[in-house]
Parts: C-alpha cells; structure tokens; sequence
C-alpha cells in the first residue's frame, strides 16, 4: 500500500484495475488508493462528499456518479483520461486490405 502514495504508481494501479473492466475491482482499488492518501475519511473531506457516502461509493457495490467519481480521483491527486483502444497491427492491416 506504500508504493500508492505515489501518483505514477496509484494511476498504474487503477488503470490495471480499469483494464479488468469490473465496476468491483476498480471501486476497491480506488478505496486502497484513498487509504492510502491519507485515509477514506481525508479524501471524503478533499473531496467535498460525506464520509459515508465515499465509503460506499469505495464499495463492491459502490455506483459513483461521473462528479463524485471525479472528486474523489482530484481529492487524490489523480484525474481520469481517455485515450483510443490500440489494435494489434495485424489487424489493422487486415482492415485496411478489406476496405
């Protein structure tokens, strides 16, 4: 839990868990993350949201909505990003034969 102190390592952890593709895992990761930044609780307050309510979001059964979801990733000195889903060449080759 140590090595999540660091942004570089807390972002490898959760875009590992965000490859899994399970709500779950990403939800849990993000609760480790927060633990530790300094505790659950020391997000919550960062993050402008109640405590309760970001230990549940940071549940398995946890279902954030984008602004909280958000929040608590700035609470932790993280924000989200998107990027294109990389295709083996051999595929796009095939593609560009096909077309």
């Amino acid at each position: 839990m140590e090595s999540l102190k660091d942004p570089e390592e807390a972002a490898a952890y959760l875009e590992a868990a965000l490859d899994d593709g399970d709500q779950t895992v990403l939800m849990l990761a993000l609760r480790q993350v927060a633990k530790a930044r300094g505790g659950v609780a020391a997000v919550a307050r960062k993050s402008k949201l109640t405590r309760e309510a970001t230990y549940r979001m940071l549940s398995e059964t946890g279902n954030p909505a984008l602004s909280s979801l958000t929040a608590v990733l700035a609470a932790t000195g993280l924000q989200l990003s998107v990027k294109p889903i990389v295709r083996p060449k051999v595929r796009r080759e095939r593609a560009r034969r096909a077309a």
